[in-house]
């Protein structure tokens, strides 16, 4: 069997819904057998496998509470299970919740850092044995609120760049046998609450004067999986909204 012929295997978390249904369908396009995990869109997870079906490869999904501490355990079980190697994860799963950071308690605080840093934590911790014996990679998908104080968001802007950071800290423990990077995404697709105004005013802040689409999250993913000398950095994909103003006023 040629390099080219040989299974390849990703998991992706949040896989069935908005972007994490655009890396799903990038990935089976790619030629990756997939597992994916969901916490409540069985509909679109049972749709979403007759589309990689169609695409000649096979999707299995599983339902799982990833802020649930054994969560990751039967998740990675799941993969092993199904495939027995794992070549690509990519942790997408997350919460994005609008509240005012003194309305914030712990009980909510400690929802959004158990799904959105401990998860991806516990599942490359859990996978990377797989990892190792495939030379695999990781991905994590942070956003903006990594590098910017979004108040209106604050414990999911703190989980943002904890998770940045982890991806920096996984990189280290899993070289040099596995990369981990990362990508932000900005903004690519909006939320359902939104109005359009809202998110059309986000290409005014954008270099390249647009917004984008998950497809431009699925190219910098296939990029990273085939970048075979860069770990532990984080790709911004954003339309150089990160840059910010040009100067000041004139």
């Amino acid at each position: 069997m040629t390099d080219g012929d040989r299974q390849r295997v990703a998991l992706v978390t949040g896989g069935a819904v908005r972007v994490g249904r655009a890396i799903s369908l990038g990935l089976a396009r790619a030629g990756y057998d997939l597992v994916i995990a969901y916490r409540s869109s069985s509909a679109q997870a049972a749709t979403l496998a007759d589309e990689v079906a169609a695409l000649g490869r096979t999707l299995v999904h599983v339902e799982a509470d990833l802020g649930e501490v054994h969560a990751a355990d039967r998740l990675i079980d799941a993969v092993r299970t199904s495939f027995g190697r794992l070549d690509v994860l990519v942790n997408s799963a997350a919460s994005f919740q609008s509240v005012p950071l003194l309305d914030v308690d712990g009980d909510e605080w400690d929802q959004v850092m158990n799904l959105n840093v401990r998860a991806p934590h516990l599942i490359v911790r859990a996978a990377a044995e797989m990892l190792r014996e495939s030379r695999g990679c990781v991905v994590n998908i942070t956003d903006l609120s990594a590098w910017q104080a979004w108040s209106a968001y604050p414990h999911h802007a703190v989980s943002k760049a904890a998770l940045a950071h982890l991806t920096r800290v996984q990189a280290r423990a899993l070289a040099p046998e596995v990369r981990v990077n990362g990508i932000a995404p900005g903004a690519v697709l909006p939320p359902d609450d939104w109005p359009m105004e809202r998110w059309d005013a986000l290409a005014n802040v954008a270099v390249l004067q647009r917004t984008g689409s998950p497809n431009d999250v699925v190219q910098a993913l296939l990029f990273l999986i085939e970048a075979q000398f860069i770990t532990g950095h984080i790709m911004p994909v954003d339309g150089g909204r990160l840059l910010g103003p040009a100067g000041p006023p004139s």
